[in-house]
C-alpha cells in the first residue's frame, strides 16, 4: 500500500471518528434523558411576581441549610411563569469569599438591556432564575453540585415535543467574583460581580451588561417569551 493511500485512509478513519463525535454530542445534548425535577412543586407552581426583592431573607443560621433543600432545575425547556424562590426557607449564613449578590436586577446599559434575573444565596449555593430557566449550583439533598438542566432556547419540534440543549455548569467565587464553568471543568462562560450598587454580568457572547437592583418583578416578566429556532421536523 503507497502513503497516499495509507494517509487517504487515515483521513477516512478520522473524519468518521469525528462524525461519530459529533453524532453523540448532539445526542448528548438534546435527547438524552432530562433531569428529574425534585423542587417542591408548589415552588414551581407558585408565583414569585408577587414578592418583594428588596426584602431579602436574614441569613441568621435559624433555618435550613442549603443541603437540606432539594435541587432546582429547569422543568422541560422552561417555566411557563416566574416561580417561586427556591432557598426561600434556608438562612446558612454565606460562605467565606461570597459577596451578597442576592436580589432582582435588570440590565441598564450595556449588552442586555432589559434583561432579568433573580439571584438567591444560602451558604456555598447560588440559584439564578431568568429567562425560563432555573440554574442551581450547590450542596443539596437531591443532587449533585453542578447545575443539571436545559439551556432553554427550543432548537426543533418532533410532533408537540420541544428539543433544547441539555446544560451543566459550576459556579464559583474567585476573588469576588462568581465564575460559572461549563460542566464544571470546562471554560469560563460567565462571570458575575458587583461594581458599586449595580451588579455586572459578563456573558458568554462577549457582552458586559450593568444592572440595576428591583424590588418588584416587571409585569413583562411573569411569562418568559419563546426562546430558539422552533424548527418544526414532524
Amino acid at each position: 500500500m503507497t502513503l497516499l493511500a495509507i494517509a487517504k485512509r487515515a483521513i477516512k478513519w478520522m473524519l468518521l471518528a469525528i462524525t461519530l463525535f459529533l453524532a453523540f454530542i448532539f445526542w448528548l445534548g438534546f435527547f438524552s434523558a432530562r433531569p428529574p425535577l425534585t423542587a417542591d412543586p408548589e415552588t414551581l407552581a407558585g408565583d414569585g411576581s408577587a414578592l418583594d426583592y428588596c426584602a431579602l431573607p436574614v441569613l441568621d443560621g435559624m433555618g435550613k441549610r442549603a443541603e437540606d433543600i432539594p435541587k432546582g432545575n429547569t422543568p422541560g425547556c422552561g417555566y411557563d411563569h416566574f416561580p417561586l424562590p427556591i432557598l426561600a426557607e434556608c438562612t446558612e449564613p454565606l460562605a467565606s469569599g461570597a459577596d451578597d449578590i442576592r436580589g432582582l436586577w435588570r440590565g441598564i446599559s450595556g449588552g442586555h438591556v432589559g434583561h432579568v434575573e433573580r439571584i438567591e444565596q444560602c451558604g456555598s449555593r447560588v440559584v439564578v432564575t431568568t429567562s425560563g430557566v432555573i440554574h442551581d449550583y450547590g450542596p443539596n439533598s437531591t443532587g449533585v453540585l453542578n447545575t443539571n438542566d436545559t439551556e432553554g432556547s427550543v432548537l426543533f419540534l418532533l410532533g408537540e415535543k420541544e428539543y433544547c440543549m441539555r446544560s451543566s455548569a459550576s459556579m464559583i467565587w474567585e476573588q469576588g467574583i462568581l465564575n460559572f464553568y461549563a460542566f464544571g471543568w470546562g471554560p469560563l462562560a460567565v462571570r458575575r460581580y458587583l461594581q458599586g450598587d449595580q451588579l455586572v454580568w459578563e456573558y458568554a457572547d462577549g457582552s458586559v451588561t450593568h444592572m440595576e437592583r428591583l424590588c418588584r418583578l416587571p409585569e413583562t416578566e411573569k411569562i418568559p417569551r419563546q426562546r430558539g429556532k422552533r424548527w418544526q421536523i414532524f
